[in-house]
């Protein structure tokens, strides 16, 4: 994070000892992304109807067990991302696609606004092949709506390691208290309330 985000980590908050591997309820699915901090992506789609949890994590790197101050120095490989368990008969995995590229900007190379680094880039990590086909056909659909060429990063999900607990649910309980949230977060979630992407709570 920058220094304006940055947030000091209780000793009890430990990352996962292993890549998560929490059981996927009955009739969900499951989507993993990145697009900038994971705070911003974390309290966006948990607004969605349809999706039943978000967790705020790293992946698409080669360290194992990464903590968030290793994320951070932008040598682990990994994004921040989050992980959508979603009902896919309430919300198509399309859809979580389309509110993805309204949420970030997906022509900025490693980069959110003043996020900079590897670990901030727009990546879409797939489980299969038909989320790899789907996410090659959004961006092809994107693309006109943006002025220069999208650089998101379209790879297999190898591993996803929760962040710290910390992390989880970060703008819902830290909104009125962390200036980030302030700056960064609540203005690019009231420009999608009113652009009806997502709904007001």
């Amino acid at each position: 994070m920058t220094a304006l985000a940055a947030t000091v980590l209780r000793a009890e908050d430990k990352p996962m000892k292993e890549p998560s591997s929490d059981n996927l309820a009955p009739g969900l699915d499951r989507a993993v992304i990145g697009g900038g901090c994971f705070w911003c992506l974390e309290a966006i789609f948990q607004r969605l109807d349809g999706v039943k949890h978000v967790t705020s994590g790293y992946a698409g790197g080669h360290t194992k067990n990464p903590t968030y101050e290793e994320v951070c120095t932008h040598t682990t490989g990994h994004a921040e991302v989050i992980q959508i368990d979603y009902d896919p008969k309430k919300i198509s995995y399309g859809k979580l696609l389309h509110v993805f590229w309204q949420a970030h900007d997906p022509t900025t190379l490693n980069r959110q606004g003043h996020d900079i680094g590897d670990s901030y880039r727009s990546v879409i990590l797939y489980a299969n092949e038909a989320q790899k086909k789907e996410a090659e056909k959004s961006i092809a659909e994107e693309q006109p709506n943006w002025k220069d060429p999208i650089v998101t990063q379209v790879a297999p999900l190898e591993a996803f390691y929760k962040a710290e607990v910390s992390h989880q649910d970060y703008y819902r309980l830290n909104g009125n208290k962390n200036p980030y949230c302030q700056i960064v977060i609540r203005p690019k979630v009231e420009k999608l309330e009113k652009k009806g992407v997502i709904p007001k709570e």
